[in-house]
């Protein structure tokens, strides 16, 4: 596996050419580049006498397959995490920063610490367990594939709650990423309360209708 070594200072979330034994956590993220909605993180730790046919980067299942991996992710895990960073954080923070902090919340919300924490990428969240950063580790990792389903699903059923009260958006649809349909909507009713405001396309929606983000 390919893997990076933590930006942070901490001796900690180095990369080791071991991994401690015990329990170990994957991690993934969801919605980084969408224009409106939370960014999702989840954590995952696998049952290893328990084992889930069928794990896989959450981009490469069909909706279907991703739903009935949920569900029994949900049930079959040792124990696993949902956490958020929510649109005025992101504002706020950034994007990246708001990922690395729904990660660190979705570890913290673990009711089993880890010796060890997989997160998919390269770059870490601060932990106060080591850390290893794995570039396409949703696809390598069973742990962070596992992650990257929750993440994927727990986001995709909030769009289609928001879709509820704003229909006009689309969020069902294009999960609140840019497309044209999503576009086309920002320029005719402006942005809504779950858009994200440091986001360009949503910036420039505001300024057109003389709002500010």
């Amino acid at each position: 596996m390919r893997s990076r070594k933590s930006s942070l200072p901490l001796p900690e979330q180095v990369c080791l050419p071991w991994h401690p034994p015990g329990l170990v956590a994957g991690v993934d993220e969801a919605g980084r580049g969408p224009l409106a909605g939370p960014v999702v993180a989840a954590a995952v730790i696998l049952d290893d006498l328990n084992p889930i046919a069928g794990l896989a980067d959450s981009k490469k299942l069909t909706p279907a397959r991703r739903e009935k991996l949920y569900d029994e992710i949900r049930a079959k895990a040792l124990c696993c995490s949902i956490a958020e960073a929510s649109v005025e954080e992101i504002d706020r923070l950034n994007i990246l920063q708001a990922t690395m902090l729904a990660m660190r919340r979705a570890v913290m919300g673990l009711r089993l610490k880890p010796v060890m924490v997989l997160v998919d990428g390269n770059r870490l969240p601060l932990l106060d367990v080591p850390a290893e950063a794995i570039v396409k580790g949703d696809a390598l990792v069973p742990a962070i594939s596992a992650a990257s389903i929750l993440a994927k699903v727990y986001r995709d059923r909030w769009c289609v709650q928001v879709h509820e009260e704003f229909p006009q958006y689309g969020f069902a649809g294009h999960k609140g990423y840019g497309t044209a349909v999503h576009m086309d909507a920002l320029r005719e009713h402006g942005a809504c309360i779950h858009h994200r405001r440091s986001f360009a396309p949503v910036a420039q929606s505001l300024l057109a209708q003389g709002d500010y983000p």
